[in-house]
């Protein structure tokens, strides 16, 4: 027992010594992002206006604001107004409350509201992760909750959901 674990911990150290010797790197993340710091250092975040069918007041400045204050919060880029080695812009394409859920009487029980966004990212130094994209998330809500009283909590949750997506798929080189 003892010369199997002695020759396991020699495979381990063998493995690790080979890795490092072959200088492999790997980038290490909280946030989940994986951005190459050395080519770029700031990001823009150009502002999302709502050109859906139906318009919500606080949906553009919401969306716009939560995607500037997660870059800067999840990374070490700079937010410039304009302009940045990586650059967000788009627009809100969709904006719609739906019934989902019907009843045996054939009433509504349950609304969606579902929010889409158009974004086109580009990273100026290695423009293979750039891309147009079209993002869309929802919430549920009761139809006894008239929209304009339910969107000032619900935006906010899909807009976090969005946000998240597009960070994931710009930033999380997986």
């Amino acid at each position: 027992m003892l010369m199997i674990k002695r020759l396991y911990i020699g495979l381990l150290v063998a493995v690790a010594t080979a890795v490092v010797g072959t200088g492999c790197s790997v980038k290490y993340s909280f946030s989940g992002a994986s951005v190459n710091y050395a080519l770029s250092k700031t990001v823009s975040v150009g502002y999302f206006n709502n050109m859906a069918a139906m318009v919500a007041p606080i949906l553009s400045p919401t969306f716009t604001d939560e995607l500037k204050s997660k870059l800067a919060s999840q990374t070490r880029l700079q937010v410039v107004p304009e302009d940045g080695d990586l650059s967000f812009t788009g627009e809100i394409t969709g904006y719609s409350s739906d019934p989902v859920a019907i009843s045996g009487e054939e009433y509504a029980m349950m609304n969606r509201l579902t929010i889409t966004v158009k974004v086109k990212f580009v990273n100026k130094a290695e423009p293979r992760f750039s891309f147009e994209k079209t993002f869309s998330n929802y919430e549920d809500y009761n139809t006894n909750v008239l929209l304009t009283q339910a969107e000032g909590t619900l935006i906010p949750q899909i807009v976090e959901k969005l946000v998240d997506d597009i960070f994931n798929e710009a930033l999380s080189n997986w």
